[in-house]
């Protein structure tokens, strides 16, 4: 071999998998890296010179040989990749023709159950008189029905005259259960004084009944006429307080000289009256401020509203009337609140009377006994404290739902005025829990619509009066509850359109007529009751007058 002729190439040998070795793009470099023995052949003794040609051209032909390795690998790589989508591709079709298979097979019996639910919760077609299948329950429906049940409440608690059936329907239902609570606890009281059974009832009925045209007459009288009564209102009841001290016209009942006797078994308590001229009269001067623009001022604030107050409540702590005395104060600062008096002259008022309260509770052995009564469980020592105890046994007697109406133990002489400051009791024992929460609600029925009243209107005097009765009614509820449940001293004051009395029920049903004047004479609340149809009488009368203008026309001219 001369030196002008290249090598032979080295036959092909398979090498180990992954080193290349005898690969035919390593050949080149398995040249190059030629051993220590390959070093000595023939080949290597060739002059410089033609080893030098000789590396020239194998290095040529390797340059050459380079892109067409790239390119091999490069076709290679792409058929791989080629080769892996046909694949995926395949499978896919696979996989689909598959899935396609399996819906073909799932199709019907998709349609079946389809079928069959339709025809379970279709509604079959009925007759006329054919029965209404009832509704199956679902999940949902609890949660929608009182969503549905919260939106028709809100709605119906929205309308103009909410107000209006609340006081109307509140107070009537408590004058009514009034009634039969009074029959039920009076009957023994009135045969241990040798009186018929029904004595008390009757004359409370009575006054009901003459409390029914007060309250009428309050209600068609207008504002302005009721703003015009106040003033003789409070000087009445001013002159018939100081007749109460006049030796042989004031009569004492239970220790408080604070009844007049106007003979034989009838009775007028001034102060209840004087709890109506105070509510009148301080709207009345209040309103007319505040048209002024005088109550930023603390004096014009004050005065003269509660110096007449503290006449009124000095006339009433002369008879020894501390019960009254408490209402006619939470009136006078439920007036001031409603006025918008500042924190620190409220709180200054408010330590004052508190000072005057303690004073007068601490002077009088009675009280201070009675303040001892709170909470109690024994009689005490002397029984001072029996009437609060057996005010909480008639309770606890009671039970869930009463013994029964006239079945009450502890009217049976055991519990001391039983139809008056304690009648409360005695509806706990006759009708149980359930009874006492129904007069409750009542009461706080009648108090919410009192602050709609006040808090609705625009009239100064309306928010004002509506806020004093309000106030009124609810802290009297509040002292005579209070007192039965023995978490409040016993104050002697009666439960408001409820208890025994006249003197009570006449000036509180007045009041009650004012609230649903007032309740009236909201501008939505007049309109809805233009729009609304008139009563049954009103129809009949129209069709009356109606026929007897036919008569008239009918008859001949000469007759009468």
């Amino acid at each position: 071999m001369t030196a002008d002729q290249p090598a032979a190439p080295r036959p092909w040998k398979p090498g180990r998998p992954g080193t290349g070795r005898g690969a035919p793009r390593d050949r080149a470099a398995s040249r190059d890296r030629a051993t220590p023995r390959a070093q000595a052949t023939p080949r290597d003794r060739t002059p410089p010179r033609a080893q030098a040609g000789s590396r020239e051209r194998a290095g040529a032909r390797e340059r050459a040989a380079t892109p067409e390795r790239t390119a091999g690998r490069q076709g290679g790589a792409a058929r791989q990749s080629g080769a892996a989508r046909q694949g995926a591709a395949g499978r896919k079709r696979v996989a689909g023709r598959e899935g396609t298979a399996a819906n073909k097979a799932a199709a019907p019996r998709e349609r079946t159950a389809a079928r069959e639910r339709a025809l379970r919760f279709a509604r079959p077609e009925r007759g006329p008189g054919a029965p209404r299948s009832p509704r199956r329950p679902t999940g949902g429906s609890v949660p929608a029905a009182l969503r549905r049940a919260q939106t028709r409440l809100r709605k119906a608690w929205d309308r103009p005259l909410t107000a209006y059936y609340l006081i109307m329907g509140g107070s009537l239902l408590i004058i009514v259960l009034g009634l039969v609570m009074v029959y039920s606890a009076s009957q023994i009281k009135a045969l241990q004084s040798g009186l018929a059974p029904s004595y008390f009832f009757r004359k409370q009925l009575f006054a009901a009944a003459l409390g029914g045209v007060l309250l009428l007459l309050a209600v068609r009288m207008p504002i302005k006429l009721h703003r015009a009564f106040a003033y003789p209102l409070l000087a009445g009841s001013v002159f018939l307080m100081c007749l109460v001290q006049v030796p042989g016209i004031g009569v004492a009942v239970n220790g408080n000289q604070n009844w007049i006797s106007f003979g034989g078994p009838f009775l007028l308590q001034p102060s209840e009256f004087g709890k109506l001229a105070l509510v009148l009269w301080g709207a009345d001067l209040l309103a007319r401020k505040q048209d002024k623009r005088l109550l930023n001022q603390w004096k014009h604030l004050l005065v003269p509203l509660v110096p007449a107050a503290g006449m009124l409540l000095g006339l009433i702590m002369l008879g020894g009337d501390m019960g009254t005395a408490i209402i006619l104060t939470a009136i006078l600062f439920g007036l001031l609140w409603l006025a918008g008096a500042p924190t620190r002259l409220f709180a200054g008022v408010l330590a004052f009377a508190v000072a005057i309260g303690a004073l007068l509770i601490k002077t009088s052995a009675n009280r201070m006994s009675r303040l001892a009564c709170i909470g109690a469980t024994e009689p005490g020592h002397n029984d001072q404290c029996w009437q609060a105890v057996h005010g909480i046994y008639a309770l606890a007697n009671g039970g869930w739902f009463g013994s029964g109406l006239g079945a009450s133990m502890e009217k049976w002489g055991e519990l001391p005025e039983p139809h008056t400051d304690f009648i409360f009791a005695i509806t706990g024992e006759e009708l149980g829990l359930a009874g006492t929460l129904s007069v409750l609600v009542l009461f706080a029925a009648l108090g919410y619509a009192g602050i709609r009243v006040a808090g609705r209107t625009e009239d100064h005097f309306v928010r004002y009066a509506a806020g004093g009765v309000t106030t009124w009614i609810t802290a009297q509820a509040v002292v005579n509850i209070g007192a039965v449940l023995g978490l409040l001293p016993i104050a002697g004051v009666p439960l408001p359109l409820f208890s025994y009395g006249g003197s009570a029920l006449l000036p509180t049903m007045f009041a009650i007529g004012l609230l649903i004047a007032f309740a009236r004479a909201e501008p939505s609340a007049r309109a809805a009751l233009a729009t609304r149809q008139p009563a049954l009488w009103k129809k009949l009368a129209r069709v009356r007058r109606k026929t007897m203008r036919r008569r008239v026309k009918k008859r001949p001219s000469g007759e009468r």
